[in-house]
């Protein structure tokens, strides 16, 4: 059964793309920590990161250099924190989160709440 980042991908749910290519797709965290906070995914469903092929993980990690880049520009934050926690949906993927200190970057702090408005402006805003 496909993961639920593969049918994001395909189309069957919805997502708050940012940026997408032929390898890779990247999308807004719909329970983010901070505004921005997007998820980078390989098109190629492999449950762990370190199982990806060094082609697949390099590239993955060029793909969220360009993202991450876009983040930093578009949110004003001072850095753009890298997290792989890979648990809860069994397809790798990382998290990138503008962060102005340590603290923003707690998953163990509440998640933002925001409108499909707001995640449609933020996606509109990061897009590349």
């Amino acid at each position: 059964m496909a993961s639920i980042f593969t049918r994001i991908i395909k189309g069957e749910i919805p997502s708050y793309k940012v940026a997408e290519d032929e390898n890779y797709y990247a999308f807004l965290d719909i329970n983010p920590l901070a505004k921005g906070h997007t998820l980078v995914v390989p098109k190629k469903e492999v449950d762990y990161i370190f199982d990806l092929d060094d082609e697949t993980l390099s590239g993955m990690m060029v793909f969220a250099k360009r993202v991450a880049r876009k983040i930093k520009e578009a949110t004003g934050c001072r850095k753009v924190a890298v997290v792989v926690l890979g648990l809860e949906v069994p397809h790798a993927h990382i998290h990138l989160i503008p962060m102005n200190n340590e603290n923003d970057v707690d998953f163990h702090r509440a998640k933002l709440q925001l409108s499909p408005e707001e995640f449609k402006e933020i996606a509109a805003r990061l897009s590349l």
